[in-house]
């Protein structure tokens, strides 16, 4: 409450120090408010792509194993195809390694693998050296205005004289501290923000692992499976369980 009853007023008053900040140094607070406007920007448009990108296998694996069986690869290729863009994982990682599944199980791991590396990857981290970069640059702005505000205000007080002089300069530097503030401000959620995205990524990294091992264990079964035999029940803990199996 103590920090509350402190800050609020520099903020909620017409005549607060916030507001005599941006009508003082309203160069100062335009930079600094596009900076925070387009770093919440970048931050709403990755957690969007982060939100479009997932794959809810638990439902898609069954409906692929079940159309690998019937349409055999050709079939589970144009499904894969079929899904939408944003699901990276059968749009891409499947499709790569459904395409060289004639060249055997090592060209599709390669397929996969460069997929990963080349294509999917590169998508996931879009935006996120930008965030870095605008969370590291918006603390150093804001201390680079603070600073030439300052040495104005020093100027300013050097060639004041008496205690109202001494105490415009004292009000001046605490106006001159906003830009710290504002940069600060715009540079935590940037931060954290940052490391949620990475550590996400990371998670999906291996969750198209995971996806990858999957289907090479269904193609090899469905090219193991001989003519006539009953098809594979859907994936269970990973493995395909043919029916009947005991």
């Amino acid at each position: 409450m103590t920090f509350l009853a402190t800050v609020l007023p520099l903020f909620a008053a017409e005549d607060s120090a916030f507001v005599v900040f941006i009508k003082k140094d309203t160069f100062f607070a335009v930079v600094l408010f596009v900076m925070t406007l387009s770093a919440a920007t970048l931050v709403i448009w990755r957690l969007w792509l982060n939100f479009n990108a997932r794959t809810d296998l638990n439902l898609f694996m069954p409906r692929f194993q079940e159309v690998l069986n019937k349409e055999g690869i050709e079939g589970a290729t144009k499904f894969c195809k079929a899904q939408p863009p944003s699901e990276v994982i059968p749009t891409k990682l499947f499709v790569a390694a459904l395409e060289n599944n004639k060249s055997g199980m090592a060209a599709m791991r390669r397929a996969m693998a460069n997929t990963v590396e080349m294509e999917i990857l590169p998508d996931l981290n879009f935006l996120l050296p930008s965030i870095l970069a605008v969370a590291k640059i918006a603390t150093m702005v804001g201390l680079l205005f603070t600073i030439i505000s300052m040495i104005g205000t020093f100027s300013e007080l050097g060639k004041a004289s008496g205690g109202g002089g001494q105490a415009q300069a004292s009000a001046q530097i605490g106006l001159a501290l906003f830009a710290t503030m504002l940069g600060l401000l715009t540079a935590i959620p940037l931060v954290f923000t940052y490391t949620l995205c990475k550590a996400w990524i990371h998670k999906f990294e291996l969750k198209m692992k995971s996806a990858g091992q999957k289907l090479l264990l269904l193609v090899q079964a469905a090219k193991n499976q001989p003519a006539g035999a009953q098809p594979s029940t859907p994936v269970a803990g990973g493995r395909p369980v043919m029916a009947g199996a005991r």
